[in-house]
Parts: C-alpha cells; sequence; structure tokens
C-alpha cells in the first residue's frame, strides 16, 4: 500500500499534450510541485512533452517501476493494464470512469481479470487518486491553480467520492487544515476502504481518519478493521446516500449498494467509529480530535467575556448531553479574593470589560481544577482590555497538557487573525459555541 502513497519512480500512462486532458494535468503535477522520485511520460504518439521524453508504452520505460497512474479511455485500460502486468508493475492507480458505474459490466469484470492475473493492487477505477502532503506525490487530476494542496499535517481522508474529497481537500486547505495522506478510491475494484483504513491505522503521520463512505464493499471486513483500527486512533465518518433517493444515486455514481443508513449507524456504533452527519461536522470532529489531549470526564467549564455567548454554550453542553463543571470549594475562593466582580457559576462570565489578565486567572482556575475536564474559552475579541497577547497565555496553558483547551470566537480580519494564531500553536478553534460543543461531544465519546 506504500506505493500508492510514496512511490520512487511513476509512470504516466496517457498524457496529452492537450493542458485540459486528465492525463497532462496529472503529469504537470508532477513537473510543477517538486516531485521528489522520478516520472516517466507514456503517450504513443509522441516523441516528447513539455520537453520529457515520451515512451509509446510503459514497457519501453527503461526503470523499475514502483506505481502506474492510468489516464487512457476505458477501452484502451484493459491492455495498459495488462502491459503494466507484463512490466512487472504491482501498483496501478486508474482515474479513467467508464466501468460498472456506468453499466458496463463486461468491461470491468475484464480489468478485474486482468489485475488478478498480474497480482496488481489498484486504487479505482472511477476515482480521484492519492495525494501524500510528505511525500509530494500528488495524482489528482485537479490543477493546483483551481484546487490547493493542504499543508503537512495529522489528517487523513479516504474518500469514495472524488468530487467530495476534491471540494473538502479545497475548502480544508482554505481553513488552514494539515492532512496527511488523501485517496479517493472510487469503484474500489480490488482496493477497498477497508484496506485504506487499514494502511492508514498503521500510518505513523496519520493521527484522525476521515472517511466518506456510500457503501462498503464488505460488511464484515469493514466491521473488522474499524474495530482494530479505532483503538489506535480514532475514525470519522459521513454515510453517503442515507435516503432512498440517495441510495439510488450512489448506485450510479460508483456502482456501490448503499444500504440502509441504520445499519450503517449500528456498525459505526459497534466499531467504535465516529459518525458525522454533514462534511462541516466531520472536519470540525477531527480538528478537536486531532488537536487537543484526552479528556478526563464530560464535565465543561464555560469562560467567557459575553453573557449572551455563556448561555448559548450553557445550553449545548445540556443539549450533547454533557455536563456543567462545578467549581471546588479552593477554586470558588479564589474567584471571589482574585476576580471579585465575576461570580462563582458557570459560565464564569467575565463581563465586557474582561482583559487579558483577567483570562490569564479564570484559565489557570479552571485548568488546575479537579472537577473540570474541558476548558471553553469564548473569547470576543472585540473588547478593549483584550489584547493580542491573550494568544500567549492561551497557548501557555494548553501546553501544559493538563486537560482539553477548546477556545470560540466570532469576528472579522482581526478576530481571524488571532484565530489562526491559535490554530497553527494547536488549540482548537470555532466560530459558534454550538459547532465547538458539538465537536467536543465527540472527542469526550471517543
Amino acid at each position: 500500500m506504500d506505493k500508492f502513497f510514496s512511490a520512487k519512480h511513476v509512470a504516466i500512462i496517457g498524457v496529452s499534450r492537450d493542458t485540459r486532458k486528465v492525463g497532462h494535468v496529472i503529469f504537470r503535477n508532477f513537473v510543477d510541485e517538486g516531485f521528489r522520485g522520478k516520472f516517466y511520460v507514456v503517450n504513443n504518439t509522441a516523441d516528447a512533452i513539455l520537453g520529457h521524453p515520451a515512451y509509446k508504452s510503459v514497457l519501453d520505460v527503461p526503470a523499475r517501476l514502483d506505481l502506474a497512474i492510468v489516464a487512457v479511455p476505458a477501452e484502451a485500460s484493459i491492455q495498459v493494464v495488462d502491459e503494466c502486468g507484463r512490466k512487472g508493475i504491482k501498483n496501478v492507480i486508474i482515474v479513467t470512469a467508464g466501468y460498472r458505474e456506468e453499466g458496463n459490466m463486461e468491461l470491468d469484470k475484464r480489468l478485474e481479470e486482468t489485475l488478478k492475473k498480474w497480482k496488481i493492487r489498484c486504487v479505482g477505477p472511477n476515482c480521484l487518486g492519492t495525494f501524500d502532503a510528505y511525500t509530494k506525490l500528488d495524482t489528482l487530476f485537479l490543477p493546483r491553480y483551481r484546487l490547493r494542496r493542504p499543508p503537512e499535517g495529522r489528517l487523513s481522508f479516504v474518500c469514495q467520492s472524488g468530487a467530495v474529497g476534491s471540494s473538502i481537500l479545497d475548502l480544508a486547505t482554505s481553513q488552514g487544515y494539515g492532512f496527511s495522506k488523501f485517496v479517493s478510491y472510487g469503484n474500489a475494484m480490488n482496493t477497498d476502504e477497508s484496506d485504506l483504513i487499514e494502511y492508514l491505522g498503521k500510518d505513523s503521520k496519520t493521527k484522525v481518519i476521515c472517511l466518506y463512505i456510500e457503501g462498503a464493499v464488505s460488511g464484515k471486513k469493514f466491521l473488522k478493521t474499524c474495530r482494530a483500527v479505532t483503538r489506535r486512533k480514532p475514525i470519522v465518518a459521513l454515510k453517503g446516500g442515507r435516503t432512498e433517493e440517495g441510495s439510488k444515486a450512489a448506485i450510479s455514481h460508483t456502482g456501490s449498494l448503499a444500504g440502509s443508513a441504520d445499519v450503517y449507524s449500528a456498525v459505526f456504533r459497534q466499531a467504535g467509529v465516529l459518525e458525522v452527519f454533514s462534511l462541516e461536522e466531520m472536519f470540525e470532529v477531527a480538528k478537536v480530535l486531532e488537536k487537543a489531549q484526552k479528556p478526563a470526564g464530560n464535565r465543561i467549564m464555560a469562560i467567557t467575556n459575553g453573557g449572551g455567548y455563556g448561555i448559548l454554550s450553557t445550553d449545548a453542553i445540556v443539549q450533547n448531553g454533557m455536563k456543567l463543571a462545578s467549581l471546588s470549594g479552593v477554586s470558588r475562593e479564589r474567584v471571589r479574593k482574585e476576580l471579585p466582580r465575576v461570580h462563582t457559576e458557570n459560565p464564569m462570565d467575565l463581563l465586557g470589560d474582561a482583559s487579558t489578565e483577567g483570562y490569564k486567572t479564570a484559565l489557570d482556575i479552571a485548568v488546575n481544577d479537579k472537577n473540570v475536564d474541558v476548558v471553553l474559552l469564548i473569547i470576543l475579541y472585540q473588547t478593549p482590555l483584550v489584547t493580542p497577547e491573550i494568544v500567549d497565555i492561551v497557548v501557555e496553558y494548553n501546553d501544559m497538557k493538563k486537560k482539553p483547551i477548546v477556545v470560540v470566537s466570532a469576528g472579522g480580519e482581526f478576530t481571524e487573525v488571532l484565530k489562526q494564531n491559535l490554530e497553527s500553536n494547536g488549540i482548537p478553534n470555532y466560530t459558534y459555541p454550538e459547532n465547538a460543543i458539538r465537536a467536543v461531544r465527540r472527542l469526550v465519546e471517543y
């Protein structure tokens, strides 16, 4: 499986001179973005493309190859894969569509038999491919000026749909998420979601696995794999095709039978998988799982300089089945002595004239209180006595690793700058308290 993400010698089969064609876009990714190995162009009508020699067949490439990316029409793919087998290539990514998802069952069967004949592991067909932020192996057929690639990070994303995967990559990158690996596996000819989850479960650079799935290839295999992996790291899953109409759409999309949403939800629960119900929620949850430490329980302490935000947070904590932390007697005494205008209940409202120093005191009290499991820190940066130095204070207490600190702040440009500073220091930030609490609940569940 490593070759799909860290291959050193790669053949790109079907590279066109037409810059709009899939093969050419993949080729340009290798040319422009610092691939750390060697790649070879295969085109049966050209001698060279952009100064790179082109070979008529993969059999003509004068090197031992780890991986082939197949971007030829479906009808030509059987011969190409056969040549890959004769060349000794054991890993191929077939981005081409036109198989069972379009009703071409005979062609689908021939491809499967050819792969089996040569014992070739295949991602696809009908997929977007793979991306590794560390090795810079990028087989995605979307131009970088249209789809920015994410920086190095600890999230990995297994996605049955290329469209969902590409849009999420783009959005996640714009919001500062870092990735380890991404894979769109399409029709899952002989490499399915379970194989990829098992692989990422052992990947040292992956801390959280995100999964978009329409239908599992093998239910028993999926359950067994997820049970084993979730003991080591969290899996956050979104099931596509929850409705009858959505399930029908999945068949024409990747040729998968989506199955009962209730059954999948039960399997997720049994396997320890955290199910989410939107792409937005998926990455909200992934963020807190990646950045926050393990909480001791579900007692949440909210600290705020906006009373309304405190009330909304209180509602969200209760509605999500968690508890409002009650400060210990020692902590209550500290509040009365050091923050005399602040009452000792939860949420701890520092009022509209809250200062950076007041936040530091409140944070110190909450972090060191044995009755508090998670600190929800609501900071409205618009108030004049809250200075940018508060970022350094929050980072200092987060680095103590005593308990999770989750920040909520809403605002414009000034707020966004400070939020990004906190995020870059490993502290999860949210715009709305409801979203933050929803994510914290999944952290507690895991």
